[in-house]
């Protein structure tokens, strides 16, 4: 219960970028506060583990942080620009249902009918939760809402099936995968949106939170969540975040919280918990690690704001 309380921190923490972004960071700026999410804070803890990947491992941590940082945060990000925000939310709580799928062939994990019904019960309340009747779509964007939750499921998998190297903990991988992502989004942040603009010390402040609380702790607890309970388990808890950011939306921005949104969040809530079923633990298998999510855009002034640019 407290490795579960624990990686539950995490989504619920990066709940809170909606309103960091939309307060404190610069606007028409996603990818560059994507990489500085990501690549600060795997320097950082590059710098303090002083552990670096071992052969095979090179590629598998490129592998991971593509699928789990680069190309998770660049397709969210298109989904962001190119839907209202409660669209893209909803594809993201996709997202357990993709893991499940994966886990059959990867883990050798059936898909369970709770796990089946817990997976459309929180896809109901994140809809809920997030959507508005005057919602748009786009094919583009779909398909990079999908692509993005797709990636993010494979590596949630990945890493639960490569588990970690021996002697290697949870924060040296995190920084692995932290790196590995952002140096991927660094150069397509230059090519798309050029150089960074002149940072105010709000911009700073809030850069900085979240590189540290939102990423370089949040995903540390993420990937060592992964280590000890189910995948699909921990993909499950991703369905905290648009929760948690109509949350925040509604103290510290003065969002409005409707009836229905109250019912969203509680059937969102207990789609989590369906899937928190008791597991018998197996003994831990050398060299399999797991995998993170990554933030989903929910329907906040932030995701709205995204969308109408």
């Amino acid at each position: 219960m407290r490795a579960l309380l624990l990686t539950a921190l995490a989504p619920l923490a990066w709940g809170t970028t909606y309103a960091v972004t939309t307060e404190f960071l610069p606007a028409d700026r996603p990818l560059l506060t994507a990489t500085v999410r990501a690549l600060p804070a795997g320097l950082v803890l590059l710098a303090v583990t002083r552990v670096l990947p071992r052969g095979a491992w090179w590629w598998r941590a490129a592998v991971l942080g593509a699928l789990n940082i680069g190309v998770f945060f660049a397709l969210l990000f298109v989904a962001a620009y190119r839907l209202p925000g409660g669209v893209a939310a909803v594809l993201g709580a996709v997202q357990p249902l993709m893991a499940a799928a994966l886990a059959l062939p990867l883990l050798g994990e059936r898909i369970s009918r709770r796990t089946l019904l817990a997976g459309i019960t929180g896809v109901t309340g994140v809809a809920l939760v997030v959507l508005r009747a005057t919602a748009r779509l786009d094919a583009p964007g779909l398909l990079a809402g999908l692509a993005g939750a797709a990636a993010m499921a494979a590596g949630t998998v990945l890493t639960k099936r490569w588990g970690r190297p021996e002697g290697v903990g949870p924060l040296a991988m995190t920084g692995w995968q932290l790196t590995a992502g952002g140096l991927l989004l660094l150069p397509l942040a230059a090519l798309v949106e050029g150089a960074p603009p002149a940072l105010t010390g709000g911009n700073l402040l809030g850069y900085a939170y979240l590189a540290i609380a939102n990423t370089a702790v949040g995903y540390w607890l993420w990937f060592r969540g992964i280590g000890r309970l189910p995948a699909v388990s921990v993909a499950f808890l991703g369905l905290l975040s648009p929760v948690s950011a109509a949350l925040i939306g509604w103290a510290a921005l003065a969002q409005a919280l409707t009836p229905l949104q109250l019912l969203g969040m509680a059937v969102a809530l207990t789609g989590t918990l369906l899937a928190q079923r008791p597991a018998a633990r197996k003994p831990a298998v050398a060299g399999k690690p797991t995998a993170a999510h990554t933030p989903t855009l929910a329907g906040t002034r932030y995701g709205d704001r995204l969308a109408r640019r």
